[in-house]
């Protein structure tokens, strides 16, 4: 069996003492957050409330927290991880490559992040790319370790690699809520074996869900996702799944791209998520959408960063929509990402403070908040790390040195020694 680990991300090495004391303050904060267990209606474990999902694949934020990249909530300072958790967002989404060359997403890297998620209260997407490097429609290639195996060694690959990874995942505590058995997969997976034939495709996909049941042990049952980009596509959706179908493959969730510059229209999405409720009978999650804030073709909604939220409600209301109560939800791709990939797609500007689309779902999620929506003033709650009690001794909100504003509406501020 070869090893799946991957390799891990070099140390950014922190050159400067401002770079220092800005990630000691990282550090700092989302300590706090995860202090935070016991403040009066934090959600820092997820409920079954989660199960429609708020979502962001980040799986490039950790890569750029190590960096020295900082995020902003209105000019104030906050790890990632903490704030999408306070601006309503539940899931995170997280890519997995086997042997990555150059992209940071491998396993040692992809469990440190799960980890920080999970402890936080976030449910937790796993999305094996069953590749060195990313998976769409346009190419699906074979890990390097897998080169030269036949159909039977590929499926037996599948199913280890599948089972030996969600196994680690439940060793570190960190099992996925959900797992997505390869991405985008609407023309097949690891080319050319799983390319243009059926029969070959679905024992890919059989050797990963049973590698993730086998994986799993006595942990409680991943859901299975299929996933493809077709969101505004019936004809499409209808010839994936009803081969899925007809092949037996067992899986719970559909999940669709949705990018308005090629999935079609709003109109198109909200017929197609229609379609698939009523043929299938699935939860439905548009698991990757996002909208660009600046010109870069036709779109629904003015291109502006205020565009870009008036789009996100959208989305949410045509997911909301779907019949029989089937759409679960939808995860923005990589909203921390538009330095970083060249494109204008992201949740965050240039200067990465927090566009408006950010904080649609304020209110949804309140993480700092008490009952009625107010944190407890004087309250000194405490947290278990490493076995030994934490004490934090936390002025009254909006008091000289609070971690919060008077609403409880502004993001964690780096803490600096």
């Amino acid at each position: 069996m070869e090893n799946p680990i991957g390799r891990t991300i070099p140390d950014s090495g922190i050159r400067d003492r401002n770079a220092a004391r800005s990630a000691v303050g990282r550090m700092a904060a989302l300590a706090v957050a995860l202090a935070l267990e016991a403040w009066p209606g934090v959600p820092v474990r997820a409920s079954m409330a989660d199960d429609y999902a708020i979502g962001a694949d980040l799986s490039f934020l950790k890569q750029q927290e190590d960096a020295g990249k900082e995020f902003k909530d209105e000019g104030i300072v906050s790890p990632g991880l903490v704030l999408f958790r306070r601006h309503g967002y539940n899931w995170i989404r997280l890519r997995l490559f086997h042997t990555p060359a150059s992209l940071p997403n491998s396993l040692p890297y992809t469990l440190a992040m799960a980890k920080q998620a999970k402890a936080m209260g976030y449910r937790f997407l796993l999305d094996f790319h069953y590749s060195d490097t990313w998976a769409d429609p346009g190419s699906q290639a074979v890990p390097k370790a897998w080169a030269g195996l036949d159909h039977a060694g590929l499926v037996d690959s599948v199913y280890r690699y599948t089972r030996d990874v969600i196994a680690r995942f439940r060793a570190e505590g960190a099992l996925p809520d959900m797992v997505q058995v390869g991405n985008e997969i609407n023309n097949g997976m690891i080319w050319p074996d799983g390319k243009g034939d059926w029969n070959r495709q679905a024992d890919l996909l059989k050797a990963g869900v049973s590698g993730v049941d086998s994986g799993r042990g006595e942990g409680p049952a991943p859901r299975i996702m299929l996933h493809i980009a077709c969101g505004g596509d019936t004809s499409a959706t209808k010839w994936f799944f009803d081969n899925a179908g007809k092949s037996g493959i067992k899986y719970d969730v559909i999940g669709q791209c949705y990018y308005p510059l090629w999935h079609g229209t709003l109109d198109d999405l909200r017929r197609n998520m229609a379609f698939m409720a009523g043929r299938y009978g699935k939860d439905i999650v548009v698991v990757e959408t996002a909208f660009t804030a600046f010109p870069d073709g036709s779109s629904p909604f003015p291109l502006t960063a205020e565009g870009q939220a008036q789009y996100l409600r959208e989305i949410d209301k045509i997911v909301r929509g779907t019949p029989g109560g089937r759409g679960k939800g939808f995860l923005w791709w990589e909203p921390t990402g538009d330095d970083y990939l060249g494109t204008p797609r992201g949740l965050f500007d240039l200067q990465r403070n927090a566009r408006p689309g950010l904080k649609v779902f304020d209110g949804i999620v309140a993480i700092h908040s008490g009952p009625r929506g107010r944190s407890s003033p004087g309250k000194a709650p405490t947290a278990r790390t490493g076995g030994h009690p934490m004490l934090l001794l936390l002025p009254p909100e909006g008091a000289p040195g609070s971690l919060f504003t008077p609403l409880g509406q502004r993001a964690l501020p780096a803490i600096v020694p």
